[in-house]
């Protein structure tokens, strides 16, 4: 019954789902600047909401603030909006804006243009701080380059437990538990012929009532 209701859901959201798949691919396309500018979206998401975070980075993009701005300056935006930890929050966007800065110039691209999906997360958990295993997944998903990977965040693992995939829900999320749980939700994606990517957004729509990012 579980699984028949998903199945439906799946339908009725398939097209809307791929849709946003495909604008995912384009951003790749895009300059690195609009690379950084989701890299610090995805640095934002983690306890907050994600559209709480989008309206940061809006307030961050028009105030000028993303790219030149100071910790301080970048806390304040963050905190009239409501994100969670925004200390925290707006030193790793200024960390990270050091990490891809060269010459003057973010040079993103060109950290990410080799090796597999999972090389890449690898890299990115290693050199930029804030970066989790689900903040890296989100962020290559979000720009086209890691539909092959799961973004465990509590939406996710919490259909995860509803399906039976997993047993309970994980207190921490250390590196061996997240590869495991990955391994695992990929293994019910085949058995319902939902793509792991698909999948990801119909389980995030259902809990959101949303298909965003």
């Amino acid at each position: 019954m579980q699984l028949s209701k998903l199945k439906n859901s799946y339908r009725e959201r398939k097209s809307e789902i791929k849709n946003r798949l495909e604008s995912f691919k384009k951003v790749w396309r895009k300059s690195d600047k609009d690379i950084f500018v989701e890299l610090c979206f995805c640095l934002l998401t983690p306890m907050s909401r994600a559209r709480s975070a989008d309206k940061a980075i809006d307030r961050l993009l028009k105030e000028n603030l993303l790219f030149i701005g100071t910790k301080n300056q970048i806390l304040k935006e963050l905190t009239k909006v409501g994100v969670r930890f925004p200390g925290n929050k707006a030193k790793f966007i200024v960390e990270a804006r050091e990490v891809f800065t060269h010459n003057g110039r973010i040079n993103i691209k060109n950290k990410l243009n080799q090796g597999t999906s999972n090389a890449k997360r690898e890299w990115l958990v290693k050199n930029v701080k804030g970066l989790g295993y689900k903040e890296a997944s989100h962020f290559l998903r979000n720009i086209g380059l890691g539909f092959d990977l799961a973004i465990l965040d509590r939406h996710i693992m919490k259909n995860l437990l509803r399906y039976g995939v997993s047993k309970k829900l994980p207190k921490c999320l250390t590196k061996k538990c997240y590869l495991s749980l990955e391994n695992k939700m990929k293994e019910f994606s085949k058995k319902v012929n939902i793509p792991l990517a698909e999948l990801d957004l119909l389980f995030w729509s259902e809990e959101t009532g949303e298909v965003f990012k």
